[in-house]
This record gives C-alpha cells, structure tokens and sequence, in this order.
C-alpha cells in the first residue's frame, strides 16, 4: 500500500500515511515507568547534575525508540538557529555541535515547530511534498532517513525542541507516544530553567548589583545598628508596601511572612550580624496585600569593611511564585503518573474476559449504538443494569471510543471502599490531614485529569461525599483534604448502579440534584435473559479464554447444555454465566465440554421467570443418551455436573422411570 505526507488538520501534526500500528499495551507500561523514572530523576537532581541527568534521560529515550540521536535544541533570539543543548548517540554516530541555521537548511520544518508549535513527524524523505524540497536535501546530507520534532515552549517567547533521527534504517513513530514525548521535554526543559535559576542565586552573593539591575529584582540593605533597612521602588512594590516614606517597613515586612518561615529569616540575621555566617538565602511564602499568597526567594549577604566588623548586610528578592508553582505541578504530575503506572500494572494483571463486548441481539445492538453515540462527547453517562450485566465493560467502551482514549480510564467501585476512606480516595489528602496520613496521596479526580472517571456503585456512595462530588461535578475544581487550594480537573464521568436511584432519593439516600447532574444521557444495560441468542456466544468466548489458561483441550460444546443455559434466567447475568462455565471447565475430563448452571440463592427471586434449567425433558434427555446409567465417569451425573444422590432425587421428583419398567432407577 503506497504512503504519502499528511498534514492532520484535526490534530494539527504533520505525518507520514503509514505511521505504525498502536503500540501494545507492555509497550506504553514500559514507556510510562520511564517517564516516572525520569520524572524523579529530574525532581531529585541537584542544579550541578542536571546536565547529566537529561543526557541520561535522553540515552533512555533514544535507546527506547531504538534510534540513533535523540537531542534538545535551543532557538536563539534572533529564532533563525538553533543551538544543541544535549544530545545522546548512537555508536559509531556523528555528533552535532555550534549553532544549526535550521530557518536556512529546514524552511519547511522551522516554520512548523516554531510557527504553528506543532510537532513534525517523517518515517520516510519520499513522502515530503514539494514545498519542503530543501529540507529534504538537507536531511539526505546529514544522512537522516527519518525523524521525529517535538516544540516545546517556555514562557511566551522561548522555544526549544526534542529531536529524534533515524541514519540507518527508517523509522515508524506511533502518535500514541507524541503527547508523552512533548511532556518529557518539558519535564527537561523546566528543569533547565531550574538549574538556571539555582546558578544565579549561587551568584547574587558576589554580584547582587548587576543581578538587581538585570533580573528585575527587589533590593534592600541594612546598616549596622539600625533597625529600618532601605528598600528600593522595586521592593517595595514587590511587598505591596505603597508609601515610599512609610515608616516600620520591617514590621510590615516580617509580619507578611508566613509563620514557618518567620523565625529562620530571623535567626539568619541575626547570624549575619554576628559574622557567624557570611550569605544565607530562604524562599517564603508571603501575604502580599493585593496579590494575596505569593512566594519570595531572599538572598542575603554580609558585607565587611575590616574583618570582624560588619558594615551593611545586602538582600536580593526575587518573586519565584511561578517557578514554585511550575514545580509543584512537576510534583504533581511526577505522582500522577507513578499512580498511573500502578493502575495500569493493576489494569494489565487483572484484565479478563473477550476483548470486545459480545453479542448481536436487538437489544444489545440498540444499547452499543447508544454507547457510540455519546462516546464522542464529554456528556455524563449514567449506566443503569443488574448486578453482572457489563457495566464496566460498556464504561470502557465509551472510554474506548471518546477523544480521551489515549489515557487510561480509572476506575471506582464506590461499595468496596470504606466510607471514612472514600472522600480521600476521590479527592486525595495532604500529609496529616487527619490521623493515619502519613503521606500525601493524589486522588482518583486527579489522577483522571484529561481521561474519564468510572464511579462503579454510585448508588452506595454516602450521604455526606455526594455533596461534594456534586461541588466537583459543577466547578471541575478539587480540594484534597488538608488543603483548601482548588485544583482545577477535566474529568469525564460515567457513572453505573444496580440500584433503584428514584427509590434512594425518596428514601433519602440519594440526592436528588446530584442524580440529575448524572442523569444526563441515561443507558439501559439489558440482562442476558433478555438476550439469550448472545449465550452461545458468550459460551463460545469464555472456553476460548479458558482452554489458553487451563490447557485443556475442547473440541465441542454439548449441545444439550447449550439449550439449557440458553433456558435459564441468569439473575447473576454474565458474570454467573462465565462462573459457570469455568466450573464447567474445571471438571471437563473430555473433549466435550458439558455445561449446566449452578444452583443459585436467587433461583426463586423475582427474577426468576423461567423453570429450572433441568427441567423434566432435559434429564430424560440426558438419561435415555446415557443409557440410564447414573454415577460414574460417563453416568448421567457427571455429564450434568451433579452428585449422584442429587440426580436421583430429581429422578424420583420428575418420577421418570427407565423405558420397559415400571421400578425406579
């Protein structure tokens, strides 16, 4: 099948046509671990080793794409180069230095990633258009046959760019990993800023005055033996102290400073007064009177005339609310994405059943077409069926099928978590938000920020957490407990109950206002005995399943017991039905696999609208093929899964007789 190159008007990325099939799900495991991997590393590395941690990070990368340079570029101010930051090489590749005139040698590309911000990816040079003629040439002199450009972007102006180029054999790039490859480079990039940012406070002790006047920083000094310092206009303004003449600027000062932080800038001036130190620095947080809580780093310094005797101690100020602010969000995302390597270790280890939903009744194919035509939006679904009837399944087929489906979705049985547990597991706590929190933990809503929420059971959920799902579901902001501070999430819900939620509400255990709020695209799952043409079906798929498990061999599937479980109501729905079939399989000494339903509690509920799978026929059946040969390895009791004793009493219930006698068997 030929290829060509696509520009994805949708997604705004540049393509080849036959970009390789979906990685596997070990596949974007393996690749999530490293992105936490390296999360952590970047968090974890002092500003003097954050050059060797990126090109580690960067080996990791190429080495994992099987590549043969993966690198980050710089655009210089003039943006018409770019220069090569770090870079990771294959063996027996060469390596790139100085400054790539990339507006010159890659019009084409520069316009993209710098321009529209959009990556650029290319399997193969064949499938470049026309327009972008020198780039192509460009590459064929380097010796790239393809490549992949991420932006990254810091800041409104700044831009950088992860590259990845294939020299000795072409290379296909699934678009699932673009997303997580743009935040990987920001993960790096901010932390070059970080480092950055480090080194130059490492400098204000030596060179405070061309750093004030570079950096836009806030300036202050004090003499010996006075107790009001001298602010200059940019501190004062960065305090939110108005008046240049105002006097007790300390006392104002100080008494913004969060308490924490308050006695250690004391005890450092105290330090530096008594020359027991000669610099210090702190980062504070700050009540600033119109901004409200900010973030000030101070960098202080005792300056001598004669030994011994201290002069004047000089501050730097700098507002380093957005750098905090950029590594708490790098925090944050470093342990969603640690959870989210949990859950999908947990996804993959108890993943079963067939893949896809089964069956091709009207009233399944009625339910689907729903499913498919909700999927596309962010509505909430309510889904509404008996205990074991595939709510979960068709959660995940919405999921599937929505825009949010490169993520995984997370899930909530609302009934199996304890109710003093659930609020924090929703909406995550801080360290000693109440007692037990020995460590802070991310909720489920943020953890499903950009994918969907499954809340399983929502019929169990207390009283007291509705009201504030419902505060989530009209606000997207979460507050983890412990914490006042909203935390904006963009969640999808779908919710499911077995429950009668009309009858909750008048009973008083469901909120009315919160059942609208999910009610908004209700969908009915039908029970399996409303579509019994799907049994054999369902049969068909869990044997499959199972034979790969077991090891066993089954060649066919009784097709008396196959009427019979197509007869039986099934209150359990397909969760019983697979039970069933995997005692079935258990027991199977044959390569005919001989089925029948397990005696139930619920047999004679009001479910229960049909006779008993055994019914008279059936066991006539059953004991005319056998000969009327009830216990042993071929007797009629094994075929059917019963204990002899239980076959004869049906026997004598039924009262079938053997055929030419009139005695009981």
């Amino acid at each position: 099948m030929s290829t060509m190159l696509e520009w994805d008007y949708i997604s705004g990325v540049v393509t080849t046509a036959d970009l390789s099939p979906s990685p596997s799900t070990a596949d974007l495991l393996e690749f999530e671990t490293l992105l936490s991997d390296i999360s952590a590393q970047l968090i974890a590395a002092t500003a003097d080793r954050i050059g060797e941690t990126i090109e580690s990070a960067l080996e990791a990368i190429r080495h994992f794409f099987r590549v043969d340079r993966c690198g980050i570029l710089a655009v210089s101010d003039t943006k018409d180069s770019w220069n090569l930051t770090y870079a990771a090489y294959g063996e027996d590749i060469p390596h790139v230095s100085g400054e790539i005139n990339l507006a010159l040698l890659y019009p084409w590309i520069t316009h993209r990633v710098l321009f529209d911000e959009e990556p650029v990816i290319v399997s193969s040079l064949d499938e470049m258009p026309p327009e972008a003629a020198t780039d192509r040439a460009s590459c064929e002199d380097m010796g790239i046959v393809s490549f992949l450009n991420i932006p990254i972007k810091i800041g409104p102006t700044r831009v950088h760019l992860l590259v990845m180029n294939a020299l000795r054999e072409r290379r296909k790039w699934p678009q699932e990993y673009v997303p997580r490859l743009r935040l990987l480079g920001q993960m790096m990039v901010n932390s070059l800023e970080r480092a950055r940012a480090s080194d130059h406070a490492r400098e204000q002790g030596t060179r405070v005055a061309a750093a004030v006047d570079a950096a836009e920083l806030g300036f202050a000094e004090w003499n010996l033996g006075t107790e009001q310092p001298y602010l200059d206009n940019r501190l004062r303004d960065l305090l939110g102290i108005d008046a240049p003449d105002s006097e007790r600027v300390n006392e104002f000062w100080l008494a913004r400073v969060h308490a924490e932080s308050r006695p250690i800038l004391l005890e450092n001036h105290r330090r530096l007064l008594k020359a027991e130190i000669e610099r210090a620095s702190i980062e504070y947080r700050y009540d600033h009177p119109r901004r409200g809580p900010i973030w000030l780093r101070q960098s202080s310094r005792r300056v001598e005339a004669e030994p011994g005797q201290a002069v004047r101690i000089i501050e730097a100020i700098e507002d380093v609310t957005e750098r905090r602010q950029a590594l708490e969000d790098l925090q944050r995302l470093r342990e969603r994405l640690e959870r989210e390597n949990v859950y999908l270790r947990e996804e993959v280890q108890g993943h079963c059943g067939a893949e896809s939903i089964i069956g091709r009744s009207a009233p399944i194919r009625r339910t689907l077409a729903l499913a498919e035509q909700v999927a596309p939006t962010d509505s909430t679904v309510l889904l509404r069926g008996e205990t074991g009837s595939g709510k979960e399944r068709f959660a995940s087929y919405i999921h599937e099928c929505s825009r949010r489906h490169d993520r995984p979705m997370i899930r909530v049985n609302c009934s199996a978590i304890p109710t003093t547990l659930i609020e924090s597991e929703l909406f995550g706590r801080e360290k000693g938000a109440y007692t037990g929190a020995a460590s802070k933990q991310i909720g489920r809503f943020e953890l499903a920020h950009g994918s969907t929420l499954f809340l399983d059971e929502i019929g169990e959920l207390p009283i007291e957490v509705q009201v504030k799902l419902l505060r989530v579901l009209e606000s997207h902001t979460i507050e983890r407990l412990g914490n006042p501070k909203p935390i904006s999430v963009d969640v999808r819900i779908i919710a499911a109950t077995n429950r009668d939620l009309s009858r909750a509400i008048r009973d008083g255990r469901f909120r009315e206002d919160l059942y609208y709020r999910l009610n908004v695209f209700p969908i009915s799952i039908p029970p399996l005995r409303e579509r019994r043409e799907d049994i054999p079906l369902f049969v068909q798929a869990f044997v499959d399943e199972f034979v790969k498990t077991m090891g066993k061999a089954i060649d066919e599937i009784d097709s008396a017991s196959l009427k019979s479980l197509t007869k039986y109501a099934w209150p359990g729905n397909v969760r019983e039905l697979r039970n069933v079939v995997e005692r079935a399989m258990i027991m199977a000494s044959g390569r005919c696999l001989r089925i029948v339903p397990l005696e139930s509690p619920s047999r004679n509920s009001s479910l229960q609208t049909d006779p008993p799978p055994l019914e008279r026929e059936d066991l006539l059946d059953v004991l005319n093929d056998t000969g009327w040969r009830i216990r042993g390895v071929h007797g009629a009791a094994a075929r059917l899964g019963l204990k002899p004793t239980t076959l004869e009493s049906r026997v004598k219930r039924f009262g079938l007789t053997r055929p030419g006698t009139h005695s009981e068997p």
